[in-house]
């Protein structure tokens, strides 16, 4: 009896693994709950083996191809746009052909600053309003306005009600006139474009100024760009004119370094501040994929910004004993503040941001840059990389507070 029904176990098995094997759907349907379940490489690997085993199988090729689709809106939505471009590829390869692969890889490279690349998946993706829109975004991005135009107008005869598109535009036709006279400059990681009635000389300085940025920001930050970087010198006249900034605005990143050139002939300690603080954000960009508290943002360019120059009468260690601003303000824009309060949350900014460095160093300011290129919440980000203090956000403004004279007021 014990025989037999060792013989039937044996068999009751070899039953299961035929029809396990011999049954695509049973793999396919494994894998969407592997995929509903966020076990992605799970399912990938389910749904290999089971193309391995039906390679002419069309219903596991979608579905692999699927799988490689959601793998890479997960990685781009992290910020991992290289590796959602390449789960792309290889959806792209069970499924030749399928335009919207296309134009997603494209938005990947596009994000990734692979422009030549992306260029490429836009025009194959064909004809329509969204390949020219980013088609138009790389010919800004690189500095050809008139291309950039050309692209947009196309996408706007197909939508006219396009808001987006109607932004767009402005802005572009708003840089155009200016930006055509311009003169070029280059160095090994910068494209500068500058006003002509500017200085001679003074274009090469401020080459050199910000490949002295390159180094020493991209050593405390831990980043080192590999993509050019485009830097616009403009007339104090021009440079209100084109970003429409407040009138304390000494420089501006949105995409590319804008500063506003007036009055001087060398380099000043002043003008070299201000482009470290901008090329600072222009790392923390790159990092965080835009997911920044500003307070972060600007504290951590105005301690590269102070290193080159500190304003005198300014005391660098003190926030206001008697006003801080909330931390709800902080994290928010700071363009529509006046120049007294602006002044205020660039001082308390800094007062915080130096305060990580000193107290928790340069490595761990690094990790809360990441875990916000990550999506997380900035409290995330922060329990996360100071979890060896044990401490989170709220631990973290404590500890702030705690450092500051007695007399300083609390932020909320």
């Amino acid at each position: 009896m014990k025989k037999l029904s060792f013989l039937a176990f044996i068999l009751m098995l070899a039953f299961a693994a035929t029809a396990v094997a011999g049954d695509p759907v049973t793999y396919a349907a494994k894998a969407r709950q592997l995929i509903e379940r966020g076990e992605y490489e799970q399912a990938l690997d389910e749904l290999k083996r089971a193309s391995s085993l039906f390679p002419y199988e069309q219903s596991l090729k979608v579905n692999l191809a699927l799988t490689y689709t959601e793998i890479a809106k997960r990685d781009m939505n992290a910020g991992r746009y290289a590796k959602a471009a390449r789960s792309l590829s290889e959806a792209r390869e069970l499924l030749p052909g399928n335009r919207e692969l296309t134009l997603m890889r494209g938005v990947a490279l596009y994000l990734d600053k692979d422009y030549l690349t992306a260029a490429s998946e836009f025009k194959e993706a064909g004809e329509g309003v969204d390949p020219l829109i980013y088609l138009g975004k790389i010919g800004y991005d690189t500095g050809d306005l008139q291309g950039a135009l050309s692209y947009w107008r196309r996408a706007r005869e197909m939508e006219p009600d396009n808001k987006m598109l109607a932004t767009l535009i402005a802005k572009a036709e708003r840089e155009l006139p200016v930006e055509s006279r311009m003169d070029k400059g280059f160095s090994s990681m910068f494209d500068l474009s500058f006003d002509a009635e500017l200085p001679p000389g003074l274009s090469r300085e401020v080459l050199d100024a910000l490949e002295s940025a390159y180094n020493s920001v991209g050593a405390d930050l831990g980043l080192f760009p590999t993509a050019r970087i485009p830097v616009l010198l403009y007339t104090k006249r021009d440079y209100g004119s084109v970003t429409a900034g407040p009138d304390w605005s000494g420089g501006l990143y949105d995409g590319k370094i804008r500063l506003p050139i007036g009055g001087i002939t060398r380099i000043t300690p002043q003008l070299r501040a201000v482009i470290f603080h901008e090329f600072t954000h222009v790392l923390i960009a790159e990092i965080t994929h835009g997911n920044v508290p500003t307070w972060l943002n600007e504290g951590l360019a105005e301690i590269e910004g102070r290193k080159e120059f500190v304003h005198p009468g300014r005391n660098p260690n003190l926030v206001d004993a008697s006003h801080q601003l909330p931390l709800v303000t902080l994290s928010g824009s700071f363009t529509s503040m006046d120049g007294q309060q602006a002044g205020l949350a660039y001082q308390q900014s800094y007062s915080m941001a130096q305060f990580m460095v000193n107290r928790y160093g340069w490595y761990a300011v690094q990790n809360v840059l990441k875990n916000l290129g990550e999506r997380v919440t900035m409290e995330k980000a922060v329990a996360k990389a100071l979890s060896d203090w044990s401490l989170d956000l709220p631990g973290l403004l404590r500890e702030w507070q705690q450092a500051l004279p007695a007399s300083a007021g609390k932020a909320q």
